[in-house]
């Protein structure tokens, strides 16, 4: 039986933390041995705000890096960068011409990104969710694995496949793609305030543990790590509006892939600094690998972008493929 496909994407943005590595690059690595898997560096998705080339060049090999340093072997798995197949570009056109307006201003990530300003917001950022449903049904993939913050883009993708299935009268052309959700979705939270997303676009570098950190830097930030003044509860219903205490206990359950009642029973009464010398060593002993690796490979830029070129010779035997019928479908012609 044919494996079935799934499709993910991740942005360039460089320096990536442990909240990337729980929220979505470990549930990769998890999913290479049941699914044929197509992991994208999206590199398109990134120029909806201003990118230095530079820069730009240099995250994407590092997210390339991550990848294969946190467990995705680029011989099982299809890796690559999506500027390097215009079908994505082109479908996102037919797409654009298939979504409704309604449909795209209401999508919350847009009004939080934009903001008040939004007039002044670029075109690329109100319709990226329309590159987004390309991306993943130029290859057909029958899922997509998401965190809570994605599930209205993928509702979205599964509009537009309904919509062109219907409007071009080709019933099950494109799948109705469906989510693959973690049981336990990591959503890893600033180590500052339990109240905002890990991130890198965050001033103080002590809210975040950098895939890249050294064990000492771990070990200072988690020490730091911001708790409250109770000990740590024997039942979930204890971690009610504690959300750094939440998040920290949450962030060793997904490192040691165990329950969050079986962290409370463990450590139930006792107060975090113990705690938290436990959380560091889980870290170090999972990270601290990883980040060596990332390193490692970044010294060998040759390799890296043969796995890309690799990749996308791979990608884009299924994406010409895919894109004729969907030219032929819509009465698109090419004459070279």
């Amino acid at each position: 039986m044919k494996k079935k496909r799934v499709f993910s994407g991740v942005q360039p943005t460089g320096n990536l933390h442990l909240g990337n590595y729980l929220g979505a690059i470990k549930n990769f690595v998890s999913l290479q041995s049941k699914f044929e898997c197509i992991y994208c560096i999206v590199d398109l998705h990134a120029i909806t705000n201003h990118q230095k080339p530079e820069v730009l060049d240099s995250n994407i090999l590092e997210t390339t890096a991550t990848f294969i340093a946190s467990g995705l072997d680029p011989d099982k798995n299809i890796i690559f960068n999506q500027a390097s197949i215009a079908a994505h570009s082109e479908l996102a056109w037919v797409f654009n011409c298939v979504a409704r307006i309604g449909w795209l201003n209401r999508m919350t990530q847009f009004k939080e990104k934009a903001g008040a300003n939004k007039e002044n917001a670029s075109v690329g950022l109100l319709v990226y969710p329309n590159l987004m449903a390309a991306d993943i049904l130029l290859y057909k993939a029958t899922h997509v694995p998401v965190g809570g913050d994605q599930k209205q883009h993928l509702e979205l993708t599964r509009d537009i496949a309904k919509k062109f299935n219907n409007d071009f009268k080709c019933s099950n052309f494109f799948p109705i793609v469906e989510p693959l959700i973690p049981k336990e979705i990591s959503r890893v939270m600033s180590l500052r305030n339990g109240s905002k997303k890990m991130s890198k676009s965050e001033e103080s570098d002590q809210s975040r543990i950098n895939l890249k950190d050294e064990k000492d830097l771990i070990d200072q930030k988690i020490k730091k790590a911001k708790t409250d003044n109770e000990t740590i509860p024997s039942e979930k219903e204890g971690l009610k509006d504690r959300k750094e205490a939440l998040n920290l206990i949450s962030i060793y359950a997904s490192l040691n892939e165990i329950e969050i009642e079986k962290v409370l029973k463990e450590f139930g009464g006792k107060n975090f600094s113990s705690f938290k010398r436990k959380l560091s060593e889980s870290i170090i002993e999972k990270i601290c690998p990883i980040g060596n690796e990332i390193k490692k490979l970044l010294k060998d830029k040759d390799y890296l972008y043969e796995v890309l070129r690799k990749g996308s010779k791979n990608a884009d035997l299924i994406a010409k493929n895919n894109l004729k019928e969907i030219y032929d479908i819509v009465g698109l012609k090419k004459f070279n």
